[in-house]
């Protein structure tokens, strides 16, 4: 008997953003939908992580024996990195300096499992200031400031890693009341923000020059042969192919 079939593997591993992901008609809800007879999506996601944290398991979720490796990686880390530190030492900061090296060791064992594993980096996107309760030093949890030279600082170690990008932190501030409708809470995203993100990482796969393509349209779908099984088409007399159909229309994700 021969094993399960195997797809093409998009790997997403992050913080939050990536754990929450489904929710509210969250970006991952919406790419999974559009890759279902594509790619295998592996959802990695773990709220409340920093960059250190992601290192500590990087070789278990990434072993480079695995016998197939991801075709794309779209990994976010910098949110809980860039929250304000708490005079006790504890909790989720990580000084700028080592979130770089910390982002650049992360790429480097990503690059090292496949030269056809493409990688893709989210920055950290702006937060609502307004809602950001004090931690108990009496201090912004974390300020919408921080995010953004945390953004820059991933943005920066990107180019010169040579790997793609999406500027989280711009994007979403060209949103008219960003602050109000983009996220749940002030920090995770709504199904308003979720819509950026997905149009964002949408429109870096259709333009990147990958040899296959990512792109989901360029994409073959799994078991797309002509079927007299398929629904009939108006003349009757044949069928019609909908495997490359994206429900409820292949414009509404252009």
């Amino acid at each position: 008997m021969s094993g399960p079939l195997l797809r093409p593997q998009f790997v997403m591993f992050g913080s939050s953003i990536v754990q929450y992901g489904l929710y509210d008609e969250g970006w991952m809800a919406d790419l999974s939908h559009l890759y279902a007879r594509k790619i295998d999506i592996v959802l990695r996601g773990y709220a409340g992580w920093n960059s250190r944290r992601a290192l500590q398991v990087l070789d278990k979720i990434f072993p480079k024996d695995a016998p197939v490796q991801p075709s794309l990686v779209i990994a976010y880390f910098g949110g809980n990195d860039s929250s304000t530190p708490h005079s006790s030492g504890l909790g989720p900061h990580v000084p700028l300096q080592e979130y770089i090296e910390n982002l650049r060791k992360i790429v480097n064992h990503l690059k090292s499992l496949s030269e056809n594993t493409r990688i893709l980096l989210l920055s950290a996107p702006p937060i609502n200031d307004a809602t950001i309760t004090p931690n108990s030093d009496g201090k912004p949890s974390r300020t919408n400031e921080a995010c953004r030279i945390y953004s820059e600082a991933c943005l920066d170690v990107c180019r010169e890693m040579n790997i793609k990008a999406i500027d989280l932190w711009s994007a979403i501030k060209k949103r008219d009341n960003w602050q109000d409708v983009c996220f749940i809470d002030g920090i995770h995203l709504s199904s308003e923000g979720s819509k950026i993100v997905l149009k964002e990482i949408l429109k870096v796969l259709k333009d990147a020059e990958w040899e296959p393509s990512l792109y989901w349209k360029s994409m073959p779908s799994e078991f797309d042969e002509d079927s007299p099984y398929d629904p009939i088409a108006p003349d009757g007399k044949s069928t019609i192919n909908i495997s490359n159909w994206a429900f409820p229309g292949n414009d509404k994700w252009e």
